[in-house]
Protein backbone atom coordinates (compact mmCIF):
# COMPACT_ATOMS: atom_id res chain seq x y z
CA UNK A 1 0.00 0.00 0.00
CA UNK A 2 1.31 3.46 -0.90
CA UNK A 3 2.53 5.66 1.92
CA UNK A 4 1.82 9.38 2.18
CA UNK A 5 3.46 12.05 4.32
CA UNK A 6 1.17 14.23 6.40
CA UNK A 7 2.43 17.33 8.22
CA UNK A 8 0.65 18.10 11.50
CA UNK A 9 0.04 21.58 12.90
CA UNK A 10 3.02 21.32 15.29
CA UNK A 11 5.33 20.64 12.35
CA UNK A 12 5.63 16.91 12.97
CA UNK A 13 5.52 14.73 9.86
CA UNK A 14 3.79 11.35 10.02
CA UNK A 15 3.42 8.59 7.47
CA UNK A 16 -0.05 7.30 6.63
CA UNK A 17 -1.29 4.61 4.30
CA UNK A 18 -3.07 5.88 1.22
CA UNK A 19 -6.78 5.31 1.72
CA UNK A 20 -6.67 5.47 5.52
CA UNK A 21 -9.22 7.65 7.30
CA UNK A 22 -8.59 10.98 8.98
CA UNK A 23 -9.83 9.40 12.19
CA UNK A 24 -6.83 7.03 12.32
CA UNK A 25 -4.35 9.91 12.30
CA UNK A 26 -6.31 11.73 15.00
CA UNK A 27 -6.26 8.68 17.30
CA UNK A 28 -2.69 7.51 16.65
CA UNK A 29 -1.30 10.98 17.31
CA UNK A 30 -3.57 11.88 20.26
CA UNK A 31 -4.90 14.97 18.51
CA UNK A 32 -8.15 14.80 20.49
CA UNK A 33 -6.76 15.08 24.02
CA UNK A 34 -7.62 18.75 24.58
CA UNK A 35 -11.15 18.75 23.15
CA UNK A 36 -13.41 16.39 21.15
CA UNK A 37 -12.34 16.43 17.49
CA UNK A 38 -15.14 16.27 14.91
CA UNK A 39 -13.58 17.24 11.56
CA UNK A 40 -10.25 17.28 9.81
CA UNK A 41 -8.62 19.71 7.41
CA UNK A 42 -6.19 18.70 4.66
CA UNK A 43 -4.50 21.55 2.81
CA UNK A 44 -7.28 23.88 3.94
CA UNK A 45 -10.14 21.64 2.80
CA UNK A 46 -12.48 20.53 5.60
CA UNK A 47 -13.82 16.98 5.67
CA UNK A 48 -15.46 14.52 8.05
CA UNK A 49 -13.15 12.16 9.90
CA UNK A 50 -14.29 9.26 7.68
CA UNK A 51 -12.63 11.02 4.72
CA UNK A 52 -9.63 9.14 3.34
CA UNK A 53 -6.11 10.32 2.56
CA UNK A 54 -5.37 10.20 -1.16
CA UNK A 55 -2.45 12.62 -1.21
CA UNK A 56 0.09 14.17 1.14
CA UNK A 57 -0.34 17.58 2.73
CA UNK A 58 -0.84 19.71 5.82
CA UNK A 59 -3.30 18.23 8.28
CA UNK A 60 -5.14 19.92 11.14
CA UNK A 61 -8.13 19.07 13.29
CA UNK A 62 -11.33 20.96 14.09
CA UNK A 63 -12.66 20.42 17.59
CA UNK A 64 -15.70 21.75 19.41
CA UNK A 65 -13.91 24.95 20.43
CA UNK A 66 -14.45 25.99 16.82
CA UNK A 67 -17.90 27.38 15.80
CA UNK A 68 -17.98 24.88 12.93
CA UNK A 69 -17.04 22.04 15.25
CA UNK A 70 -19.67 22.77 17.88
CA UNK A 71 -22.37 22.65 15.21
CA UNK A 72 -21.21 19.17 14.19
CA UNK A 73 -21.27 18.12 17.86
CA UNK A 74 -24.77 19.53 18.25
CA UNK A 75 -26.04 17.81 15.11
CA UNK A 76 -24.54 14.47 16.18
CA UNK A 77 -26.10 14.76 19.63
CA UNK A 78 -29.49 15.40 18.01
CA UNK A 79 -29.07 12.17 16.02
CA UNK A 80 -28.38 10.28 19.25
CA UNK A 81 -31.48 11.88 20.80
CA UNK A 82 -33.62 10.83 17.83
CA UNK A 83 -32.25 7.27 18.03
CA UNK A 84 -32.91 7.09 21.79
CA UNK A 85 -36.51 8.30 21.37
CA UNK A 86 -37.18 5.77 18.60
CA UNK A 87 -35.65 2.96 20.69
CA UNK A 88 -37.92 3.73 23.65
CA UNK A 89 -41.04 4.93 21.86
CA UNK A 90 -40.99 3.33 18.37
CA UNK A 91 -44.26 4.88 17.17
CA UNK A 92 -43.53 8.39 18.42
CA UNK A 93 -42.52 11.46 16.43
CA UNK A 94 -39.79 13.87 17.53
CA UNK A 95 -39.31 17.42 16.26
CA UNK A 96 -36.19 19.57 16.69
CA UNK A 97 -37.61 23.08 16.58
CA UNK A 98 -35.58 26.12 17.68
CA UNK A 99 -32.97 27.46 20.08
CA UNK A 100 -34.24 28.56 23.49
CA UNK A 101 -32.76 29.22 26.94
CA UNK A 102 -29.17 28.36 25.91
CA UNK A 103 -30.39 25.08 24.46
CA UNK A 104 -32.50 23.53 21.71
CA UNK A 105 -36.24 23.11 22.18
CA UNK A 106 -38.15 20.24 20.67
CA UNK A 107 -41.24 18.11 21.18
CA UNK A 108 -42.00 14.39 21.30
CA UNK A 109 -45.42 13.20 20.22
CA UNK A 110 -46.09 9.81 21.81
CA UNK A 111 -48.84 7.48 20.70
CA UNK A 112 -50.13 7.09 24.25
CA UNK A 113 -50.04 9.84 26.88
CA UNK A 114 -48.30 13.17 27.09
CA UNK A 115 -44.57 13.57 27.51
CA UNK A 116 -43.49 13.86 31.14
CA UNK A 117 -40.34 14.16 33.24
CA UNK A 118 -40.06 10.40 33.67
CA UNK A 119 -40.00 9.95 29.88
CA UNK A 120 -37.24 12.54 29.58
CA UNK A 121 -35.15 10.76 32.22
CA UNK A 122 -35.52 7.45 30.32
CA UNK A 123 -34.47 9.12 27.06
CA UNK A 124 -31.50 10.79 28.72
CA UNK A 125 -30.30 7.48 30.16
CA UNK A 126 -30.72 5.77 26.79
CA UNK A 127 -28.65 8.53 25.18
CA UNK A 128 -25.90 7.91 27.73
CA UNK A 129 -25.93 4.21 26.82
CA UNK A 130 -25.60 4.95 23.11
CA UNK A 131 -22.73 7.36 23.79
CA UNK A 132 -20.95 4.90 26.09
CA UNK A 133 -21.10 2.22 23.36
CA UNK A 134 -19.11 4.56 21.07
CA UNK A 135 -21.14 3.52 18.02
CA UNK A 136 -19.72 4.61 14.63
CA UNK A 137 -21.89 6.92 12.52
CA UNK A 138 -21.66 5.95 8.88
CA UNK A 139 -22.38 7.98 5.77
CA UNK A 140 -24.09 6.07 2.97
CA UNK A 141 -24.90 7.24 -0.53
CA UNK A 142 -28.32 6.23 -1.82
CA UNK A 143 -30.46 7.29 -4.76
CA UNK A 144 -33.39 9.58 -4.13
CA UNK A 145 -35.96 6.85 -4.73
CA UNK A 146 -34.37 4.63 -2.08
CA UNK A 147 -34.22 7.54 0.40
CA UNK A 148 -37.92 8.20 -0.09
CA UNK A 149 -38.65 4.50 0.49
CA UNK A 150 -36.70 4.57 3.77
CA UNK A 151 -38.52 7.60 5.12
CA UNK A 152 -41.91 6.36 3.94
CA UNK A 153 -41.18 3.22 5.94
CA UNK A 154 -40.54 5.40 8.99
CA UNK A 155 -43.79 7.27 8.35
CA UNK A 156 -41.86 10.53 8.00
CA UNK A 157 -43.92 12.32 5.37
CA UNK A 158 -42.14 15.63 6.10
CA UNK A 159 -38.89 14.17 4.74
CA UNK A 160 -40.70 12.52 1.83
CA UNK A 161 -42.28 15.85 0.87
CA UNK A 162 -39.01 17.75 0.84
CA UNK A 163 -37.17 15.01 -1.09
CA UNK A 164 -39.76 15.26 -3.89
CA UNK A 165 -38.38 18.65 -4.86
CA UNK A 166 -34.62 18.15 -4.87
CA UNK A 167 -33.03 17.83 -8.29
CA UNK A 168 -30.21 15.44 -7.42
CA UNK A 169 -30.43 11.68 -7.70
CA UNK A 170 -27.81 10.75 -5.09
CA UNK A 171 -28.16 11.62 -1.41
CA UNK A 172 -25.89 11.15 1.57
CA UNK A 173 -27.75 9.63 4.51
CA UNK A 174 -26.30 8.85 7.92
CA UNK A 175 -26.89 5.63 9.81
CA UNK A 176 -26.60 5.03 13.55
CA UNK A 177 -27.03 1.45 14.71
CA UNK A 178 -29.43 0.73 11.85
CA UNK A 179 -31.36 4.02 12.00
CA UNK A 180 -31.18 6.20 8.87
CA UNK A 181 -31.59 9.97 8.77
CA UNK A 182 -30.76 12.98 6.63
CA UNK A 183 -28.96 16.08 7.93
CA UNK A 184 -27.79 19.19 6.09
CA UNK A 185 -24.33 19.26 7.59
CA UNK A 186 -21.48 17.02 8.69
CA UNK A 187 -21.59 14.45 11.50
CA UNK A 188 -19.01 13.24 14.00
CA UNK A 189 -17.23 9.92 13.50
CA UNK A 190 -18.93 8.15 16.42
CA UNK A 191 -21.14 8.71 19.44
CA UNK A 192 -18.27 8.43 21.92
CA UNK A 193 -17.16 12.05 21.59
CA UNK A 194 -20.43 13.36 23.04
CA UNK A 195 -19.16 13.85 26.58
CA UNK A 196 -21.21 16.87 27.57
CA UNK A 197 -24.99 17.24 27.27
CA UNK A 198 -28.16 17.45 29.30
CA UNK A 199 -31.82 16.83 28.54
CA UNK A 200 -34.46 18.72 30.50
CA UNK A 201 -38.23 18.48 30.55
CA UNK A 202 -39.66 21.79 29.34
CA UNK A 203 -43.41 21.57 28.89
CA UNK A 204 -44.71 20.61 26.37
CA UNK A 205 -41.35 19.27 25.17
CA UNK A 206 -37.68 19.27 26.09
CA UNK A 207 -34.55 21.36 26.11
CA UNK A 208 -31.35 19.75 24.83
CA UNK A 209 -28.38 21.47 26.46
CA UNK A 210 -25.11 21.55 24.51
CA UNK A 211 -21.74 23.21 25.32
CA UNK A 212 -20.60 26.28 23.40
CA UNK A 213 -17.32 26.83 21.59
CA UNK A 214 -16.32 29.31 24.32
CA UNK A 215 -16.87 26.76 27.11
CA UNK A 216 -16.55 23.43 25.36
CA UNK A 217 -15.98 21.41 28.53
CA UNK A 218 -19.14 22.44 30.38
CA UNK A 219 -22.79 23.22 29.77
CA UNK A 220 -24.20 26.76 29.76
CA UNK A 221 -26.54 27.84 32.51
CA UNK A 222 -30.22 27.28 31.83
CA UNK A 223 -31.86 30.71 31.59
CA UNK A 224 -35.64 31.04 31.51
CA UNK A 225 -36.83 33.06 28.47
CA UNK A 226 -40.60 33.21 28.82
CA UNK A 227 -41.17 36.03 26.33
CA UNK A 228 -39.04 34.42 23.65
CA UNK A 229 -40.78 31.10 24.26
CA UNK A 230 -44.14 32.82 23.81
CA UNK A 231 -43.14 34.40 20.50
CA UNK A 232 -42.03 30.99 19.19
CA UNK A 233 -45.40 29.58 20.26
CA UNK A 234 -47.12 32.41 18.38
CA UNK A 235 -45.00 31.63 15.33
CA UNK A 236 -46.03 27.97 15.50
CA UNK A 237 -49.68 29.05 15.49
CA UNK A 238 -49.03 31.24 12.45
CA UNK A 239 -47.64 28.16 10.70
CA UNK A 240 -50.84 26.30 11.47
CA UNK A 241 -52.92 29.18 10.09
CA UNK A 242 -50.89 29.09 6.88
CA UNK A 243 -50.90 25.30 6.68
CA UNK A 244 -47.13 25.29 6.27
CA UNK A 245 -45.16 23.29 8.82
CA UNK A 246 -42.06 22.44 6.81
CA UNK A 247 -40.29 23.20 3.53
CA UNK A 248 -41.99 20.35 1.68
CA UNK A 249 -45.42 21.75 2.56
CA UNK A 250 -44.28 25.22 1.45
CA UNK A 251 -43.03 23.83 -1.86
CA UNK A 252 -46.40 22.18 -2.40
CA UNK A 253 -48.02 25.62 -2.04
CA UNK A 254 -45.61 27.08 -4.59
CA UNK A 255 -46.26 24.33 -7.09
CA UNK A 256 -50.05 24.28 -6.83
CA UNK A 257 -50.39 28.08 -7.04
CA UNK A 258 -51.50 28.66 -3.43
CA UNK A 259 -48.37 30.69 -2.68
CA UNK A 260 -50.14 33.95 -3.60
CA UNK A 261 -52.55 33.47 -0.72
CA UNK A 262 -49.71 32.37 1.58
CA UNK A 263 -47.86 35.62 0.86
CA UNK A 264 -50.98 37.70 1.48
CA UNK A 265 -51.83 35.98 4.74
CA UNK A 266 -48.20 36.09 5.94
CA UNK A 267 -48.05 39.84 5.34
CA UNK A 268 -51.48 40.29 6.95
CA UNK A 269 -50.27 38.47 10.08
CA UNK A 270 -47.34 40.90 10.24
CA UNK A 271 -49.64 43.88 9.82
CA UNK A 272 -52.05 42.62 12.46
CA UNK A 273 -49.24 42.17 15.00
CA UNK A 274 -47.82 45.62 14.22
CA UNK A 275 -51.29 47.13 14.71
CA UNK A 276 -51.58 45.25 18.00
CA UNK A 277 -48.24 46.71 19.16
CA UNK A 278 -49.42 50.20 18.17
CA UNK A 279 -52.55 49.62 20.27
CA UNK A 280 -50.36 48.59 23.22
CA UNK A 281 -48.37 51.81 22.93
CA UNK A 282 -51.54 53.89 22.71
CA UNK A 283 -52.98 52.13 25.77
CA UNK A 284 -49.85 52.94 27.76
CA UNK A 285 -50.71 56.65 27.93
CA UNK A 286 -47.53 57.68 29.73
CA UNK A 287 -45.24 56.12 27.09
CA UNK A 288 -43.61 58.86 25.00
CA UNK A 289 -40.55 56.99 23.74
CA UNK A 290 -40.60 53.79 21.66
CA UNK A 291 -37.27 51.93 21.58
CA UNK A 292 -36.77 49.29 18.89
CA UNK A 293 -33.84 46.89 19.00
CA UNK A 294 -32.87 43.60 17.43
CA UNK A 295 -29.96 41.78 15.79
CA UNK A 296 -28.61 42.38 12.30
CA UNK A 297 -30.99 41.81 9.39
CA UNK A 298 -34.12 41.77 11.52
CA UNK A 299 -35.90 44.39 9.40
CA UNK A 300 -35.87 47.08 12.10
CA UNK A 301 -36.09 50.01 9.69
CA UNK A 302 -39.15 48.78 7.79
CA UNK A 303 -40.80 47.69 11.02
CA UNK A 304 -40.33 51.17 12.48
CA UNK A 305 -41.95 52.75 9.39
CA UNK A 306 -44.91 50.39 9.45
CA UNK A 307 -45.33 50.89 13.19
CA UNK A 308 -45.34 54.65 12.60
CA UNK A 309 -48.28 54.27 10.21
CA UNK A 310 -50.26 52.25 12.74
CA UNK A 311 -49.49 54.82 15.46
CA UNK A 312 -50.94 57.51 13.19
CA UNK A 313 -54.10 55.42 12.85
CA UNK A 314 -54.37 55.67 16.64
CA UNK A 315 -54.00 59.44 16.53
CA UNK A 316 -50.35 59.56 17.61
CA UNK A 317 -47.64 61.45 15.74
CA UNK A 318 -44.39 59.45 15.48
CA UNK A 319 -41.09 61.35 15.29
CA UNK A 320 -37.93 59.38 14.54
CA UNK A 321 -34.53 60.10 16.05
CA UNK A 322 -31.46 58.37 14.65
CA UNK A 323 -28.83 57.18 17.11
CA UNK A 324 -26.28 57.52 14.30
CA UNK A 325 -26.37 61.28 14.83
CA UNK A 326 -25.15 60.87 18.40
CA UNK A 327 -21.81 59.18 17.75
CA UNK A 328 -18.91 60.76 19.60
CA UNK A 329 -16.10 62.21 17.48
CA UNK A 330 -13.76 59.60 16.06
CA UNK A 331 -10.90 60.49 18.40
CA UNK A 332 -13.15 59.59 21.37
CA UNK A 333 -14.51 56.37 19.88
CA UNK A 334 -13.60 53.31 22.00
CA UNK A 335 -11.58 50.48 20.50
CA UNK A 336 -12.09 46.73 20.75
CA UNK A 337 -9.62 44.06 21.80
CA UNK A 338 -8.00 44.16 18.35
CA UNK A 339 -7.46 47.90 18.45
CA UNK A 340 -10.21 48.62 15.91
CA UNK A 341 -12.92 51.22 16.44
CA UNK A 342 -15.84 49.68 18.33
CA UNK A 343 -18.83 51.56 16.93
CA UNK A 344 -21.24 49.11 18.58
CA UNK A 345 -20.12 49.93 22.13
CA UNK A 346 -22.53 52.16 24.00
CA UNK A 347 -19.54 54.38 24.82
CA UNK A 348 -19.41 55.23 21.10
CA UNK A 349 -22.56 57.31 21.66
CA UNK A 350 -22.90 60.66 23.40
CA UNK A 351 -25.45 59.36 25.90
CA UNK A 352 -25.50 62.59 27.92
CA UNK A 353 -26.43 64.78 24.94
CA UNK A 354 -28.94 62.19 23.73
CA UNK A 355 -30.72 62.15 27.10
CA UNK A 356 -30.72 65.95 27.37
CA UNK A 357 -32.36 66.20 23.95
CA UNK A 358 -34.96 63.58 24.88
CA UNK A 359 -35.88 65.31 28.13
CA UNK A 360 -36.14 68.70 26.41
CA UNK A 361 -38.39 67.23 23.72
CA UNK A 362 -40.64 65.61 26.30
CA UNK A 363 -40.82 68.95 28.14
CA UNK A 364 -42.19 70.57 24.96
CA UNK A 365 -38.99 72.41 24.04
CA UNK A 366 -37.61 72.82 20.54
CA UNK A 367 -34.33 70.95 20.20
CA UNK A 368 -31.46 71.27 17.75
CA UNK A 369 -30.45 67.75 16.68
CA UNK A 370 -26.81 67.07 15.74
CA UNK A 371 -25.66 65.43 12.51
CA UNK A 372 -22.72 63.07 12.35
CA UNK A 373 -20.40 63.42 9.36
CA UNK A 374 -19.12 59.88 8.79
CA UNK A 375 -16.51 60.99 6.26
CA UNK A 376 -14.92 63.44 8.67
CA UNK A 377 -15.66 61.29 11.70
CA UNK A 378 -17.07 64.18 13.70
CA UNK A 379 -20.29 65.89 14.74
CA UNK A 380 -21.55 68.88 12.77
CA UNK A 381 -24.37 71.26 13.63
CA UNK A 382 -26.88 72.03 10.92
CA UNK A 383 -30.21 73.77 11.25
CA UNK A 384 -32.02 70.56 12.12
CA UNK A 385 -34.65 71.33 14.74
CA UNK A 386 -37.36 69.19 16.27
CA UNK A 387 -40.32 69.70 18.57
CA UNK A 388 -42.61 67.01 19.95
CA UNK A 389 -46.35 67.73 19.61
CA UNK A 390 -48.74 66.96 22.47
CA UNK A 391 -49.72 63.64 20.90
CA UNK A 392 -46.20 62.90 19.71
CA UNK A 393 -44.20 59.71 20.24
CA UNK A 394 -40.44 59.51 19.76
CA UNK A 395 -39.30 56.40 17.88
CA UNK A 396 -35.69 55.30 18.37
CA UNK A 397 -34.30 52.35 16.47
CA UNK A 398 -30.86 51.02 17.31
CA UNK A 399 -28.67 48.34 18.80
CA UNK A 400 -28.84 49.68 22.38
CA UNK A 401 -32.58 50.34 22.51
CA UNK A 402 -33.29 47.76 25.23
CA UNK A 403 -30.33 48.76 27.40
CA UNK A 404 -31.31 51.09 30.25
CA UNK A 405 -27.87 52.71 30.00
CA UNK A 406 -29.00 54.38 26.79
CA UNK A 407 -31.82 56.32 28.45
CA UNK A 408 -30.98 56.51 32.19
CA UNK A 409 -32.63 59.92 32.68
CA UNK A 410 -36.01 58.74 31.36
CA UNK A 411 -38.33 56.89 33.72
CA UNK A 412 -39.14 53.32 32.68
CA UNK A 413 -42.89 53.98 32.50
CA UNK A 414 -42.21 56.63 29.85
CA UNK A 415 -40.61 54.03 27.59
CA UNK A 416 -42.01 51.21 25.46
CA UNK A 417 -39.42 48.65 24.36
CA UNK A 418 -39.73 46.36 21.35
CA UNK A 419 -37.46 43.43 20.49
CA UNK A 420 -37.50 42.36 16.84
CA UNK A 421 -35.79 39.40 15.23
CA UNK A 422 -36.27 37.04 12.29
CA UNK A 423 -37.13 33.91 14.25
CA UNK A 424 -37.29 31.08 11.73
CA UNK A 425 -40.86 30.12 11.01
CA UNK A 426 -40.38 26.69 9.47
CA UNK A 427 -37.78 23.96 9.35
CA UNK A 428 -36.48 21.73 6.60
CA UNK A 429 -38.16 18.77 8.26
CA UNK A 430 -38.79 17.47 11.79
CA UNK A 431 -35.09 16.77 12.44
CA UNK A 432 -33.43 19.64 10.57
CA UNK A 433 -34.07 23.11 11.92
CA UNK A 434 -33.11 26.23 10.01
CA UNK A 435 -31.49 28.39 12.63
CA UNK A 436 -32.48 32.00 13.10
CA UNK A 437 -28.85 32.96 12.58
CA UNK A 438 -28.69 31.16 9.22
CA UNK A 439 -31.87 32.89 8.03
CA UNK A 440 -30.48 36.29 9.01
CA UNK A 441 -27.20 35.51 7.25
CA UNK A 442 -29.12 34.83 4.04
CA UNK A 443 -30.99 38.14 4.39
CA UNK A 444 -27.74 40.01 5.00
CA UNK A 445 -25.91 38.34 2.10
CA UNK A 446 -28.67 39.29 -0.34
CA UNK A 447 -28.95 42.88 0.92
CA UNK A 448 -25.18 43.41 0.95
CA UNK A 449 -24.93 42.07 -2.60
CA UNK A 450 -27.91 43.90 -4.13
CA UNK A 451 -27.61 47.23 -2.34
CA UNK A 452 -23.97 47.61 -1.38
CA UNK A 453 -21.99 45.55 -3.86
CA UNK A 454 -20.52 43.55 -0.97
CA UNK A 455 -19.85 39.91 -1.79
CA UNK A 456 -21.01 36.97 0.35
CA UNK A 457 -17.49 36.04 1.40
CA UNK A 458 -16.96 39.42 3.02
CA UNK A 459 -20.36 39.28 4.73
CA UNK A 460 -19.66 35.84 6.21
CA UNK A 461 -16.20 36.90 7.38
CA UNK A 462 -17.77 39.87 9.20
CA UNK A 463 -20.36 37.70 10.94
CA UNK A 464 -18.29 36.63 13.99
CA UNK A 465 -17.80 40.32 14.82
CA UNK A 466 -21.51 41.00 14.27
CA UNK A 467 -22.35 38.05 16.53
CA UNK A 468 -20.10 39.28 19.34
CA UNK A 469 -21.78 42.68 19.24
CA UNK A 470 -25.24 41.12 19.34
CA UNK A 471 -24.42 38.85 22.28
CA UNK A 472 -22.97 41.77 24.23
CA UNK A 473 -25.47 44.49 23.39
CA UNK A 474 -28.79 42.90 22.38
CA UNK A 475 -29.52 39.32 23.40
CA UNK A 476 -28.82 39.92 27.10
CA UNK A 477 -31.60 42.52 27.18
CA UNK A 478 -34.25 40.84 25.00
CA UNK A 479 -36.42 39.65 27.91
CA UNK A 480 -36.66 43.29 29.10
CA UNK A 481 -38.78 44.15 26.07
CA UNK A 482 -42.45 45.03 26.51
CA UNK A 483 -43.26 43.05 23.39
CA UNK A 484 -41.45 40.93 20.79
CA UNK A 485 -42.02 40.90 17.05
CA UNK A 486 -41.00 38.06 14.74
CA UNK A 487 -40.08 39.57 11.38
CA UNK A 488 -39.58 36.21 9.62
CA UNK A 489 -41.84 35.42 6.68
CA UNK A 490 -42.61 31.80 5.93
CA UNK A 491 -41.98 32.26 2.19
CA UNK A 492 -38.91 34.50 2.29
CA UNK A 493 -36.18 31.92 1.60
CA UNK A 494 -37.96 31.00 -1.64
CA UNK A 495 -37.42 34.60 -2.76
CA UNK A 496 -33.91 35.02 -1.35
CA UNK A 497 -32.64 31.67 -2.67
CA UNK A 498 -31.80 32.81 -6.20
CA UNK A 499 -29.63 35.74 -5.10
CA UNK A 500 -28.03 34.00 -2.14
CA UNK A 501 -26.98 30.93 -4.15
CA UNK A 502 -25.49 33.15 -6.85
CA UNK A 503 -23.24 34.84 -4.30
CA UNK A 504 -22.47 31.79 -2.18
CA UNK A 505 -21.36 29.84 -5.26
CA UNK A 506 -18.59 32.40 -5.83
CA UNK A 507 -16.82 31.48 -2.59
CA UNK A 508 -13.84 29.27 -3.36
CA UNK A 509 -13.04 26.05 -1.52
CA UNK A 510 -9.86 27.60 -0.11
CA UNK A 511 -11.78 30.39 1.64
CA UNK A 512 -12.01 30.36 5.44
CA UNK A 513 -15.81 30.67 5.12
CA UNK A 514 -16.27 28.06 2.39
CA UNK A 515 -17.57 25.44 4.83
CA UNK A 516 -20.18 27.90 6.12
CA UNK A 517 -21.17 28.81 2.56
CA UNK A 518 -21.50 25.13 1.71
CA UNK A 519 -23.85 24.59 4.66
CA UNK A 520 -26.07 27.52 3.62
CA UNK A 521 -26.19 26.26 0.04
CA UNK A 522 -27.11 22.78 1.24
CA UNK A 523 -30.44 23.82 2.75
CA UNK A 524 -31.32 26.53 0.22
CA UNK A 525 -31.43 23.95 -2.56
CA UNK A 526 -34.56 22.43 -1.00
CA UNK A 527 -36.66 25.57 -1.57
CA UNK A 528 -38.69 26.21 -4.71
CA UNK A 529 -38.15 29.72 -6.08
CA UNK A 530 -40.64 32.59 -5.91
CA UNK A 531 -40.28 35.67 -8.11
CA UNK A 532 -39.49 38.79 -6.09
CA UNK A 533 -42.25 40.62 -8.00
CA UNK A 534 -44.79 38.83 -5.82
CA UNK A 535 -43.46 40.51 -2.66
CA UNK A 536 -45.59 43.54 -1.59
CA UNK A 537 -43.79 46.89 -1.63
CA UNK A 538 -44.34 47.47 2.10
CA UNK A 539 -43.04 44.01 3.12
CA UNK A 540 -40.13 43.73 5.54
CA UNK A 541 -38.55 41.47 2.92
CA UNK A 542 -38.23 44.51 0.62
CA UNK A 543 -35.59 45.84 3.03
CA UNK A 544 -33.31 43.11 1.69
CA UNK A 545 -34.29 42.71 -1.97
CA UNK A 546 -35.09 46.36 -2.78
CA UNK A 547 -38.24 47.98 -4.08
CA UNK A 548 -39.56 49.15 -0.70
CA UNK A 549 -42.17 51.90 -0.71
CA UNK A 550 -40.53 53.41 2.37
CA UNK A 551 -37.06 54.17 1.04
CA UNK A 552 -34.55 53.37 -1.68
CA UNK A 553 -31.31 51.45 -1.27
Amino acid sequence: MDELVVKLKDGKEVKVNKGSEFYEVVKKNNLDLESPVVLGSLNGYIHELTYKFYHSGDFDVIDIRNPIGIKVYQRTLQFVLIKAVQDLFPESRITIEHSLSNGIFGEIYKKAGELDEEDILKIKNRMKEIIKQDIPIKKVSVNRKRAIEIFEGYGMQDKVRVLKYIRIEKLNLYTLDGRYDYFYGSMAYSTGILKYFDLKFYKPGFILMVPTEKDSDKLPQFVEQKKLSQIFYETEKWGEILGVGDVGALNDKVKNGDIVDIIRVSEALHEKKIAYIADMIYAKKEARIVLISGPSSSGKTTFARRLGIQLRVNGLVPIAISLDDYFVNRDKTPRDENGDYDFEAIEALDVDLFNKNLKDLMDGKEVQIPTFDFKKGERVWEDKRMKLPLNGVIIIEGIHGLNERLTPSIKREKKFKIYISALTQLNLDSHNRISTTDARKIRRIVRDYLSRGCDAERTLKMWPSIKRGEEKNIFVFQEDADVMFNSALVYELCVLKKYALLELSKIKATSSVYYEAKKLRSFLKFFEEIDMKRVPENSILREFIGGSCFYEY
